[in-house]
């Protein structure tokens, strides 16, 4: 008679609890909702502006140039211009400001535009998160179908490049002096306040999608977002893992709304790491997961991380205030025009 096999257990690591609140998810909230506050007053001026020279009356406010930052087609088109010329253009210069300054931020500290500044981000995780609180879970999708259609938003923004890039100065130039071009900012109004049936549609799917399953428009169709993302990969910053201290109870994967598998790697070098901190302020052991310093391997607190993005936010667009470079330079009696007939100009 043979003696049963004894089943050998791995010893369970000794650790440190970690001492002290996290407090990076409030500090990153507040970021989010001062952001997200910052656009909704920009939309209600902007809307007020345009309706003012629909009706023919005298605008009561100015125009925001912050409202530009919605148009990261018409910055990447000016960046280009900028690039090859060295003249800052009249028209959207705030779009470019924006989109450079955007993008310098994912240079310096990973993908921190989406998991801190963009409201459509924002809104995003407020859904994921609602419908997880609701139905106690988020789906995932196979991982064949996940690669799949995360590959989307790179083809996306492989298109955008690829027209931007084929356009010369000159090109760019008449493009956007062109009354679609100037108007470009009311037409993207108007496509939300005359919403089709299509886009209303597609817009609820997207909307449905995003409770169920974390991130959807963000983690598949964003052009925006892929583009951060490539430029994230030179930042300095990473998620670090202390594999020595690590107890493997993989809270780090859970919190993780971009399903990147923290509790396996020394390091995220993804693009699609957003730096939201998420993961750790999940890790229950002191000095086992941080944000750091690529070279220097010094953890990077949360405060750090909320204090350069509004210094280079506020910054960039406080220089192109000052230099005269945030305005864009089109006289009323063209805005008086072109606006009341902006469901007249098509794409040239």
């Amino acid at each position: 008679m043979t003696a049963a096999p004894v089943e050998v257990r791995p010893e369970r690591k000794a650790y440190r609890k970690r001492t002290g609140k996290d407090r990076s998810q409030q500090i990153r909230f507040a970021v989010q909702a001062a952001f997200l506050l910052l656009n909704v007053w920009i939309g209600v001026e902007f809307y007020l502006w345009v309706r003012a020279y629909e009706t023919g009356s005298v605008p009561a406010v100015s125009r925001p140039p912050g409202v530009e930052g919605w148009l990261p087609i018409a910055g990447m088109m000016n960046s280009k211009y900028f690039f090859e010329t060295g003249r800052v253009p009249a028209v959207h210069p705030a779009a470019m400001v924006l989109f450079l300054t955007f993008t310098a931020l994912s240079l310096l500290l990973r993908k921190s535009f989406c998991g801190w500044l963009c409201p459509v981000g924002t809104l995003s995780e407020y859904l994921w998160k609602m419908g997880r609180e609701t139905f106690r879970r988020n789906w995932r999708l196979p991982r064949w179908m996940d690669i799949g259609l995360r590959s989307l938003k790179y083809i996306l923004l492989g298109l955008f490049v690829y027209a931007v890039g084929s356009m010369s100065a000159a090109a760019i130039r008449q493009f956007l002096d062109s009354p679609y071009g100037i108007v470009a900012d009311v037409k993207m109004l108007n496509f939300f306040r005359y919403l089709s049936i299509t886009a209303a549609v597609v817009i609820g799917i997207l909307v449905i999608l995003s409770v169920f399953i974390q991130n959807f428009w963000c983690r598949y169709l964003c052009p925006y977002g892929a583009l951060m993302g490539l430029a994230a990969l030179l930042s300095p910053l990473r998620i670090r893992r202390n594999a020595a201290t690590c107890i493997d109870c993989a809270k780090c994967v859970k919190a993780c709304p971009e399903r990147l598998p923290v509790d396996r790697l020394v390091q995220i070098r993804s693009a699609e790491c957003i730096g939201c901190l998420e993961c750790v302020a999940a890790c229950p052991v002191e000095d086992t997961l941080h944000m750091t310093l690529a070279a220097a391997k010094k953890p990077v607190p949360a405060w750090a991380m909320a204090a350069v993005i509004v210094l280079v936010f506020c910054g960039a667009t406080g220089w192109a205030m000052y230099s005269g470079h945030w305005q864009t330079h089109v006289p009323s009696n063209v805005y008086r025009e072109l606006i009341p007939r902006a469901h007249e100009f098509s794409h040239p």
